[in-house]
């Protein structure tokens, strides 16, 4: 619930509550990443709580670029804490399924309340993440075949973590709406 005199300052966008929601996002985003440092053997498993995060802070700050902030913060994290091995393509595998959900709220901003629109931008933006490491394969010289088989099986099972993370999402958005934590999603792009 947004206040009329709280002031705007974060890119003049975003107010101070609405920040430390963010920045809660990006670190919970972190620590997962930190404690999931498993070796599963299963690729895309991480995009369970990163997905529910990203979607999450959607939620909760229903302005454009929000999620993209907390895309932007997680990045830079990983890098400083030495988390991101690729250099550079880090930045691309935080903020890229970021701009997607930022733009799946410009085209739809309700979809944060519905399981099925959830499911379906989390995996969207989960298997869009698995293509970043294309160019870094083809550079390396790795033959177009594996890339491809190694391409679509990643953005499968980024799909199906991002898609079950992002499910638990509306019952969490509507539940805060309805105890006032959180605005009620009316006038959504500000």
């Amino acid at each position: 619930m947004t206040h009329a005199n709280e002031r705007v300052f974060l890119w003049r966008r975003f107010t101070l509550r609405e920040g430390l929601l963010l920045g809660f996002c990006a670190t919970f985003i972190i620590l997962t990443r930190a404690g999931l440092r498993l070796h599963l053997h299963l690729p895309g498993h991480v995009m369970f709580f990163t997905m529910f995060f990203y979607v999450l802070a959607r939620g909760c700050v229903p302005k454009i670029g929000a999620t993209t902030l907390v895309g932007l913060i997680v990045s830079l994290a990983s890098i400083l804490l030495g988390m991101g091995t690729k250099g550079p393509m880090v930045f691309v595998k935080f903020v890229l399924p970021a701009v997607l959900v930022d733009l799946a709220g410009i085209i739809y901003p309700a979809f944060v309340t519905g399981m099925l629109a959830c499911a379906i931008v989390g995996a969207v933006a989960s298997a869009v993440r698995s293509v970043s490491d294309i160019g870094l394969e083809w550079l390396s010289g790795m033959e177009e075949e594996i890339i491809l088989r190694k391409t679509v099986i990643s953005a499968l099972m980024f799909a199906l973590y991002g898609g079950l993370g992002s499910l638990a999402v509306p019952s969490i958005v509507r539940r805060l709406r309805k105890n006032g934590l959180i605005d009620q999603g009316t006038g959504e792009e500000r």
